[in-house]
């Protein structure tokens, strides 16, 4: 008679797979969507700027959302931007010290009809909001635009050329530079997400 025996293990192995977390990110963009209509009322051209949201305007608005008791908006006020001593536009920049451009419409062509546009808001959906409704800048000098900015907050005026107020975005045309004519209209959209 022979005696077998036969070794048994028993091996068990255990992992959990998890997620190390949420991982979620805000930040603020923007886009500006611009047509120039002629005098003729024929579209010369459309152009969108993804914009630069500046450093000032985002600490506002979370100084507003989230540290806030009562706070009125004053503005936002949208203004173009001039291709006259154009360098950049920089995240850095605030109304009071925007040393790579300067404001179009009033010291520095081209001008246009009125102060600076007050943008009016549609209720924001799904982590944006928008204008309600084109802004127009009738155009009333031969000049080049370079792109748009929009201002808000304690001290903003719709005046032109005016240095108060914080800064919210500014931008550029994409595909650059656009010469406008007495008599041309500029529409101008604008969006933000976070």
């Amino acid at each position: 008679m022979t005696d077998e025996r036969a070794s048994t293990r028993e091996h068990t192995d255990a992992s959990v797979i998890r997620g190390n977390g949420l991982d979620e990110h805000a930040e603020a963009h923007g886009r500006y969507e611009i047509e120039c209509i002629g005098a003729d009322g024929k579209l010369k051209w459309r152009e969108v700027i993804e914009n630069v949201v500046a450093t000032v305007g985002k600490n506002l608005a979370l100084d507003i959302f989230l540290a806030g008791s009562a706070y009125t908006v004053v503005g936002p006020y949208m203004g173009l931007i001039s291709s006259v001593s154009y360098t950049a536009v920089a995240a850095g920049d605030t109304m009071a010290s925007h040393s790579g451009w300067l404001e179009a419409g009033g010291a520095n062509a081209p001008t246009y009809t009125g102060n600076r546009k007050t943008a009016v808001w549609s209720a924001a959906t799904a982590g944006g909001k928008a204008l309600s409704a084109a802004l127009s800048f009738a155009i009333t000098s031969t000049g080049t635009v370079k792109g748009a900015f929009l201002c808000f907050g304690t001290g903003a005026v719709a005046t032109k050329d005016d240095s108060n107020g914080v800064l919210w975005s500014a931008g550029t045309f994409n595909t650059g530079d656009k010469a406008v004519v007495n008599g041309d209209t500029l529409n101008v959209n604008y969006s933000t997400s976070l």
